[in-house]
């Protein structure tokens, strides 16, 4: 057997494993906290720690206990700060979200070519003829456009 066709000499990367040799580890943290950041324990740790420190500074423990007193400016800080981050490990997760979607976008290209050149060589070997075959695909591709449009469509 040609060693081109042998099954263990074809290699399809994946793109989890191209994608996973791309992450290092501050990629995997803003998506560590990223995941967290949208989940419901995420929410609730938030509104627990809001309410405590709201009756705290409202002297739920008395005078003593007040440190940031109405309107809660120190709150507003860290809340604002914490947005700010948030919002940046967000963007961070999206650039690499996109930066996936391209890799998978190669890998289909590179898929498609595969099957491109193996239906050529196919069709060579049971002697058909390229051109006729190229003419129906563009009729079928013709029909399908008209299909989905909902009129006709001039073949292109």
């Amino acid at each position: 057997m040609d060693p081109a066709l042998n099954p263990d000499n074809l290699r399809l990367r994946q793109e989890r494993v191209v994608f996973a040799r791309m992450r290092g580890p501050q990629d995997r943290v803003a998506d560590a906290i990223t995941a967290f950041a949208g989940t419901m324990l995420f929410v609730y740790i938030h509104a627990f720690w809001f309410a405590v420190w709201i009756a705290l500074n409202e002297g739920l423990l008395g005078q003593a206990g007040i440190f940031d007193p109405y309107p809660y400016g120190l709150l507003t800080m860290i809340v604002s700060l914490e947005a700010i981050f948030l919002s940046t490990f967000v963007m961070v997760s999206q650039n690499r979200q996109a930066a996936r979607e391209n890799v998978r976008a190669d890998l289909d290209f590179e898929t498609n070519v595969r099957s491109e050149v193996w239906s050529a060589h196919i069709g060579a070997a049971l002697g058909l003829d390229p051109r006729e075959i190229e003419q129906r695909v563009q009729e079928l591709l013709t029909e399908n456009r008209a299909k989905m449009n909902g009129g006709p469509q001039k073949p292109g």
